[in-house]
């Protein structure tokens, strides 16, 4: 099959799909390098957003967790501007056609190629190298099915484009490889995705100067109260260089931050001031801090308001899978038709 023929499969226009999955509070790296690069493409296409609390269960097995947490990445992704009526937003859970679309997939998906994953494949390493201390860990069947519930969950929507950074691209890369095998058997019935990769998206540094990452414990909060915030600001590593002395504003965690969150005339002036000296470390957290705050209150009262009416975030649950079904549907018709059985009515 060439090129042409496996990126024409079907005449559809642009759609995009970003999962986010419910696993615990976001952070400042989320939003800026995540939130607001999928809340901008979406403005340029249609677009949906979905929370992934299936592919939560490969971890998370507490229901009550799960409920909050699905709750709060609810609440989270509104108050950061995702607006419920311009795009749909749903439950993946709410939506039956794409657990039957994992298990028809499923019987396309090669087992060598699932074992290559690389979630699946790191797993199986640490669990290999586990086993002489007693404490293997644990591999569920659905890490190893993971690749393919992903695929049901684009091509359940006949999704063209899905937003990744660059250690997801394999898993949209193994949904258009089954994509094509179903194609192969079927022809011109699926559409094979593609990872879209932004290459603007910002790098985000911890307090720590590394990547911000919930596995460095190095991350801000997106919600956390101004409180929490400040302490948390005053907590990010600086060097020993003494308040009179200038500072090179390019080698600091802080300046870094407050350049994503600043526009070009105050990054401008904060880094002269680091320049001419008697600037220290306290001045330039307290800058940090209250360009943070300003724009980090507004969402942190939309947020809790949010979270105190969960009877509001269940309706715009039950309006986003009956917009996200009606897109669904009639893929998965398409799909059983070509496989040989009827849809059933529902």
């Amino acid at each position: 099959m060439s090129k042409q023929e496996d990126t024409t499969q079907r005449a559809v226009k642009t759609r995009v799909l970003t999962g986010i999955k419910p696993t615990g509070q976001l952070h400042l790296g989320n939003y800026l390098g995540s939130i607001n690069p999928g809340l901008r493409l979406a403005g340029e296409t249609e677009a949906l957003f979905m929370l992934a609390n299936l592919h939560a269960m490969t971890t998370l097995k507490d229901g009550e967790d799960m409920r909050r947490l699905t709750y709060e990445a609810a609440a989270s992704w509104i108050a950061a501007g995702l607006d419920p009526q311009q795009h749909i937003f749903f439950r993946q859970s709410d939506v039956p056609e794409i657990p039957l679309l994992s298990w028809i997939l499923s019987c396309y998906s090669p087992h060598g190629l699932l074992e290559r994953a690389h979630a699946f494949k790191s797993l199986k390493e640490k669990s290999l190298s586990q086993a002489a201390t007693g404490k293997r860990e644990s591999i569920n069947a659905g890490l190893f099915f993971y690749p393919v519930l992903m695929a049901a969950d684009i091509i359940a929507f006949d999704a063209t484009d899905v937003p990744v950074g660059k250690d997801q691209k394999q898993h949209i890369e193994i949904a258009r490889d089954i994509a094509l095998a179903f194609n192969h058997n079927h022809p011109k019935v699926l559409v094979p995705p593609t990872a879209r990769i932004q290459k603007d998206v910002a790098l985000v540094p911890g307090i720590d100067g590394q990547k911000m990452s919930k596995n460095y414990n190095n991350t801000i909060p997106l919600f956390s109260t101004e409180k929490q915030l400040k302490k948390r600001v005053n907590q990010i590593v600086t060097d020993s260089t003494s308040l009179e002395d200038p500072k090179d504003p390019t080698r600091c965690t802080v300046f870094q931050l407050f350049s994503l969150v600043s526009d070009k005339s105050e990054i401008d002036a904060l880094a002269a001031k680091y320049r001419a000296g008697n600037f220290g470390w306290g001045d330039a957290k307290r800058t940090l801090f209250d360009a943070l705050n300003e724009r980090l209150a507004p969402m942190r009262v939309a947020y809790d308001t949010l979270l105190t009416d969960t009877d509001k975030l269940d309706a715009i649950f039950a309006d986003g899978a009956m917009r996200a079904r009606k897109i669904a549907r009639p893929v998965l018709a398409r799909i059983c038709q070509a496989s040989g059985f009827p849809l059933a009515a529902g």
